[in-house]
């Protein structure tokens, strides 16, 4: 008994070594950026934007390339945690490229952009997009590095992931704002860091920017995270406005908006992932938008195909807000049934007034 005794302490002290050695490695590696940092701009545009122009913006959320219909994600009450072969995350991209390409917009907000994670099998799919799409600028911040993510079994490991935004048109500053993290300390090491990136655009002939902000809020906190969250993105986004700039906000608020119709897209169950609401009316000079007729994302429960589509739970938490002086011309939610990625891109024309 004492020799059973002693191997089982000698187990249970590797265990805790290891335990005490990764949560060392995870706290001395830890992504900590400033609260501003400026960013790169790399790529070449040509385009330049006036008063009175009429230009194109998508945002899409393409879920590092590895979420399509054949998905469901852990986090979500599914049961995977690698959810794509390194050629499926190919297809993806290539598809995901195709119809950016297809619709040729102006001004591209992407969400969940992998440069080099073990999910995607390290695929640069940042670089890959621009290989892909000829004539834009392209700006990246990170909300999601960690060396290795330790969770579940088999556990996430390396991930360096975050939100890009490509513009046919100038950008002369580029600027990562961090927002608040909700998550102390240990688990904060190794989660999101989220972010806003804010790309500044002149507008020709006047003394006024266009100033475009991609961002991607927080999904699974309490609640307290996305309203700290939202709080400081309404701040900055007034500010903008009341600067007398052409303001345009779009990606993953992870929350709906309250004067939109959310009747067509009820939670099947409680125990489905469920979206916050941003009460519009708390906002100055700001207007919220998006396209119902369609919802925005999925749940990631179950696979998509060959599931009941009548009674799956979808969700409209993808959109934009825009300032008074940009007038929305056209919006709508593309209907791709969610092949290669767990949300459908939004396409809305504007007009600089």
């Amino acid at each position: 008994m004492k020799k059973i005794a002693k191997i089982i302490g000698i187990i249970m002290g590797c265990i805790l070594a290891v335990v005490v050695v990764g949560l060392g490695i995870l706290t001395v590696t830890e992504y900590k950026p400033e609260q501003e940092e400026k960013l790169e701009v790399t790529g070449e545009s040509s385009g330049t934007v006036a008063e009175g122009d009429t230009i194109s913006i998508v945002t899409w959320n393409i879920g590092y390339g590895a979420l399509g219909a054949n998905a469901d994600f852990f986090m979500d009450g599914g049961d995977q945690v690698n959810t794509a072969t390194k050629a499926q995350v190919q297809e993806n991209m290539e598809a995901i490229n195709n119809r950016l390409s297809e619709m040729n917009p102006d001004i591209i907000m992407l969400q969940e952009v992998d440069t080099d994670s073990k999910r995607s099998h390290r695929i640069d799919e940042a670089q890959m997009i621009m290989d892909e799409l000829s004539g834009y600028e392209s700006t990246f911040a990170y909300n999601y590095k960690v060396m290795y993510v330790p969770y579940p079994i088999p556990t996430i490991g390396k991930v360096n992931c975050g939100i890009n935004t490509l513009s046919r048109f100038e950008v002369t500053e580029s600027t990562r704002v961090a927002l608040p993290c909700p998550f102390s300390y240990p688990v904060r090491t190794c989660n999101l860091k989220r972010c806003i990136m804010v790309d500044r655009i002149p507008v020709a002939d006047s003394d006024k920017e266009l100033v475009v902000v991609n961002l991607h809020l927080e999904a699974y906190d309490s609640g307290e995270g996305k309203a700290a969250q939202t709080a400081m993105l309404k701040d900055i986004l007034e500010t903008e406005a009341k600067a007398g700039n052409y303001v345009i906000a779009g990606g993953d608020f992870n929350q709906s908006f309250s004067n939109v119709d959310m009747s067509a897209y009820p939670l099947v169950s409680e125990d489905m992932w469920q979206a916050g609401e941003i009460d519009v009316d708390e906002f100055e000079k700001l207007n919220f938008v998006t396209d119902n007729s369609t919802p925005t994302c999925r749940a990631l429960n179950i696979p998509y195909e060959n599931a009941d589509w009548d009674n799956f739970q979808y969700y409209v938490i993808d959109g934009f807000i825009v300032s008074e002086n940009v007038q929305v011309e056209e919006i709508s939610t593309i209907d791709t049934q969610f092949e290669n990625t767990d949300h459908n891109p939004i396409v809305m024309k504007v007009t600089l007034n």
